[in-house]
């Protein structure tokens, strides 16, 4: 994709997330990209623009694509087909069967426990990871720890939108990519 028509659909992308002040609670802005993701050229878009970056970082030498509950779970598993990776969803505790890693971790507005099953991921293996947006870095983080603890090696992380200001990526001990910011 040519770089004049890949800021373009950036840009035509960026307009149509909903901004919901005050949720979940007072004082934060909530991005929803619900409204990209009901339109199916959005969505064709979003995911083609995944590709282009993951493409131009070099990051399709994967064995797995991990996707952060919820939203992560749109997006990881699509791509997941496209670079002809497994996929592997980090949850929520108590969500997942059979022995789990867990990991807590704290986001702007409170905290919680994320969850990998032990046996999705094996040594060596090369890993994406893939959610909807990083604020804090919070979540991410807490992945990445958990996903270095089955040692694996985490090639990045990309996400679709990213809050700037809030500078999450410096709570992420891996590579961090995001296709839009707000």
């Amino acid at each position: 994709m040519d770089s004049t028509l890949y800021e373009s659909t950036l840009s035509d992308l960026k307009k149509k997330i909903k901004s919901y002040p005050d949720f979940p609670k007072e004082g934060i802005m909530f991005r929803d990209i619900f409204s990209v993701l009901r339109d199916p050229a959005c969505l064709r878009n979003v995911l083609d623009l995944m590709v282009a970056k993951i493409e131009f970082l070099k990051w399709t030498d994967v064995d797995v694509i991990v996707g952060l509950e919820s939203r992560g779970f749109i997006l990881a598993p699509l791509l997941a087909l496209k670079l002809n990776a497994g996929f592997v969803p980090v949850r929520k505790k108590g969500r997942l069967p059979g022995n789990c890693k867990e990991i807590a971790y704290t986001l702007e507005y409170r905290s919680d426990v994320l969850e990998i099953q032990q046996d999705s991921i094996h040594q060596g293996q090369r890993v994406l990871i893939i959610d909807d947006l990083i604020a804090t870095g919070g979540s991410l983080g807490a992945t990445c720890k958990l996903i270095k603890g089955l040692n694996a090696n985490i090639v990045g992380c990309l996400v679709l939108l990213e809050l700037d200001q809030l500078d999450g990526s410096k709570n992420v001990d891996a590579p961090v990519q995001s296709l839009i910011t707000f």
